[in-house]
């Protein structure tokens, strides 16, 4: 298995593409870590994916990538906490098991993390979990059907996969045995 890269830039580029906003925001990582910074034109520069992020959607006007109850704006947050806090920089293949396991044990009975409705945290944590799946054999796609079924069904999503490769799943198995 592939290791977790830190949230870089990159990531903000292609969501920014996804919201349909100009390029021209310039990004820099600071660290090793590489924690992205955006330097904003009229004020002080932002730091960290969920922030900028946050911003970018907020710059859209797309809050309800957000959520749009305070329960699902909870959600979101918690969402992009974990993929900050716990997918960013882990590199062993035990992190990324135990990652795989809670995340296919919450999907089991959702559709989206903010349960049926698409969310910015389905979006980064689609960007940040694409290089793991990319890795995964048929065998532990099928180990992690929800996550599987999640994933798939994002990568669809009009405007995320942008040039990132397209993962291929049996889609038999993933929906007969998803419910």
């Amino acid at each position: 298995m592939a290791a977790a890269a830190g949230p870089g830039p990159e990531e903000l580029i292609l969501l920014e593409k996804l919201l349909g906003l100009k390029k021209g925001n310039k990004y820099s990582a600071r660290e090793e870590r590489k924690i992205p910074v955006l330097q904003t034109n009229n004020g002080p520069s932002l730091t960290g994916l969920t922030t900028i992020a946050t911003h970018l959607v907020k710059q859209a006007k797309k809050e309800q990538l957000l959520g749009s109850t305070a329960e699902e704006k909870a959600i979101v947050q918690q969402w992009l906490e974990y993929r900050v806090t716990q997918i960013a920089g882990h590199t062993n293949k035990e992190d990324i098991r135990i990652i795989l396991k809670d995340l296919n044990l919450y999907l089991e009975d959702k559709v989206y993390l903010a349960r049926n409705n698409f969310t910015l945290a389905d979006i980064l944590m689609y960007y940040g979990l694409h290089h793991i799946i990319a890795e995964l054999t048929v065998q532990e796609k099928e180990k992690y059907l929800n996550v599987s079924r999640w994933f798939n069904h994002i990568q669809y999503y009009p405007g995320i996969r942008q040039h990132l490769s397209n993962i291929i799943f049996m889609k038999n198995r993933l929906y007969i045995n998803a419910h």
